[in-house]
């Protein structure tokens, strides 16, 4: 904790404007500069009790600082943990004014690196842990520092549910801020199709609520525009009704491969039912194949016929991966261990045929083998099918999806290595494989170039108007508007 004089030296891939590099540009030492110490000193002497300021050998900065991925990690020259909208707004204001870089953390789930991390004032959302639900309304407000999990922990007493992440531990804020697929998308919507309102600190440090009729421009941009327009401290989401439900991880040997691909293609050409949800993911693990499937139900028990043809093919976990149980249960289940440096990327389809799946495991195979000379240890590619009818819950206009006139689903990528010096080769390879398989997709009528991209998944570089389309413009005014001073282009993340 810090009232009193700071003092940092920090590691970082590049050096800040508030700072000085005492190495080469390659493989620089960071220290920042006494304004960035006094900055942060300011912070600290000017926020109430319910906040603190941390430097580089409390146990809260290191907390504060990282990242699901290391390679979405920077050392920042000190941490802010806000407790209060009050002393979000005070630490805003002096970012601003000092024209200080900062970063916005709320579960550090981002795959792109400084997207939520900084060499210069990490902002740590972790003290906004509240979670309150309103039984009246059927509402619950929750804080932006929180995972999924807390949530769905919290409302299981209650039996109800909202529309959140769909595997542990991943972020509230980023997760809802860039628009939501959940298990319960094809009953409900996006995750910010449920959003009822936003507690947001404005870029010069007001606190204000966010509603559709209080401030209709903000609140449209607030749904899948990110952290353009602020800081968001606090959810008032939608609840749904919620008891047991069917489902679980399966995993299959290698062996299995030909038999998933087609009971997947099956299961998105047959399947009708909004209650049904999956996931098929082709992983390979040092080049091997471990394909796994994600299989969910919005009721106690197995439905019928829909997932018989999974149930079917011999499994690694036969008879234990899949089984009754509480949806917060079935979402723990579905642990991805925290790798060293990973990057995602990502298109969207139409629609997931047998021979555009083939091609995807095609693809994959060859990936496998190529991204071993370069220690990518490990390669995934998800399949992640929908009903079309997704974006017809709501017809509120929203940042994201710019278009809700016809279905389409997200292709993740995603991929994970060892040592930075092959961060560049495996960002490359992780764009050339997209491309293969777009080009594929297009050409054979299961996507096309207009289709959005999926702020959540998209590579750090990709264009604004590839996620936004016809939106862009309004976004831009939108931006324009509430941040005159462009605060919010200090921090990490797709700028408009």
């Amino acid at each position: 904790m810090v009232r009193a004089a700071l003092a940092f030296t920090a590691v970082a891939s590049f050096g800040s404007a508030v700072g000085r590099t005492l190495v080469d540009d390659k493989h620089s030492v960071y220290e920042p500069s006494l304004l960035l110490n006094e900055l942060c000193q300011k912070i600290a002497s000017s926020i109430s009790d319910a906040s603190d300021v941390y430097d580089a050998a409390s146990v809260n900065y290191l907390e504060d600082i990282s990242h699901w991925g290391v390679s979405s990690t920077q050392l920042a020259a000190c941490s802010f943990e806000p407790g209060t909208p009050e002393d979000v707004g005070i630490a805003l204001r002096i970012l601003g004014e000092t024209q200080t870089p900062f970063a916005v953390k709320g579960g550090g789930h981002t795959a792109n690196p400084g997207f939520s991390s900084t060499t210069g004032v990490q902002i740590a959302m972790s003290r906004f842990c509240d979670v309150d639900y309103n039984p009246a309304t059927q509402t619950v407000t929750f804080g932006a520092g929180l995972v999924w999990d807390d949530v769905y922990a919290a409302l299981e007493p209650y039996e109800v549910n909202v529309v959140g992440g769909r595997v542990t531990g991943v972020g509230v804020a980023g997760f809802t801020l860039g628009g939501g697929y959940s298990w319960l998308t094809n009953q409900h919507g996006l995750t910010i199709d449920t959003v009822q309102a936003y507690e947001l600190v404005m870029p010069n440090g007001t606190a204000i609520n966010v509603t559709e009729t209080s401030s209709p421009d903000i609140f449209f941009a607030l749904k899948g525009g990110l952290n353009n327009f602020g800081i968001v401290t606090r959810f008032t989401l939608k609840t749904f009704s919620q008891g047991q439900i069917w489902g679980g991880v399966i995993f299959y040997p290698p062996t299995s491969l030909d038999e998933i691909t087609k009971a997947t293609a099956n299961f998105v050409a047959r399947n009708k039912d909004p209650k049904a949800a999956m996931i098929t993911s082709y992983n390979y693990l040092a080049g091997v194949p471990e394909p796994t499937v994600i299989i969910f139900y919005d009721a106690p028990n197995m439905p019928d016929e829909i997932f018989d043809e999974f149930l079917a093919i011999p499994a690694l976990n036969q008879g234990i991966g899949v089984s009754t149980r509480s949806y917060f249960d079935f979402v723990k289940c579905i642990l991805i261990p925290p790798p060293r440096r990973i990057i995602f990327d990502s298109f969207s389809t139409t629609d997931y045929s047998l021979p555009f799946l083939e091609r995807i495991v095609e693809e994959a195979n060859s990936m496998a083998i190529d991204t071993l000379l370069n220690t990518t240890t490990f390669l995934n590619y998800d399949v992640e099918p929908f009903l079309p009818t997704l974006y017809t819950h709501n017809k509120t206009p929203s940042a994201y999806p710019p278009d809700r006139t016809r279905g389409f689903m997200p292709f993740e990528i995603y991929f994970a290595w060892e040592l930075p010096v092959f961060d560049q080769v495996v960002q490359d390879a992780i764009r050339g494989t997209k491309e293969t398989l777009q080009k594929y997709a297009i050409a054979n009528g299961q996507s096309d170039a207009n289709l959005a991209v999926y702020p959540n998944y998209a590579i750090f570089d990709t264009p604004l108007d590839k996620m936004y389309g016809a939106n862009l413009p309004r976004l831009r005014e939108i931006k324009k508007a509430v941040d005159p001073e462009n605060v919010m282009g200090l921090a990490g993340g797709f700028r408009f």
